[in-house]
């Protein structure tokens, strides 16, 4: 199985994630980058900057397979959130 690698933009900065993660396919690296996105956002998610960072997921040859947006993770949480009216 491939290996993925979830790594942070924030601006200019990159945070490279060095272990990686062993995954099926894109669509499971799409859903452990979307479920990191939340986890980081409830953590840290009074940090504004984090509105403008973005996960960058690539393979084991550094080719970029995904970039998610932490904006594009927190609409889908609204999404799924029920409303009350």
């Amino acid at each position: 199985m491939p290996r993925y690698y979830f790594n942070t933009r924030i601006g200019t900065e990159l945070i490279l994630d060095p272990e990686g993660e062993t995954l099926r396919n894109p669509d499971q690296a799409w859903e452990v980058a979307r479920t990191t996105i939340r986890q980081i956002l409830k953590a840290e998610g009074s940090q504004p900057s984090l509105l403008q960072a973005s996960l960058e997921v690539t393979d084991e040859e550094g080719e970029i397979v995904l970039e998610f947006p932490f904006s594009e993770a927190l609409l889908d949480i609204h999404e799924a959130s029920p409303t009350t009216h």
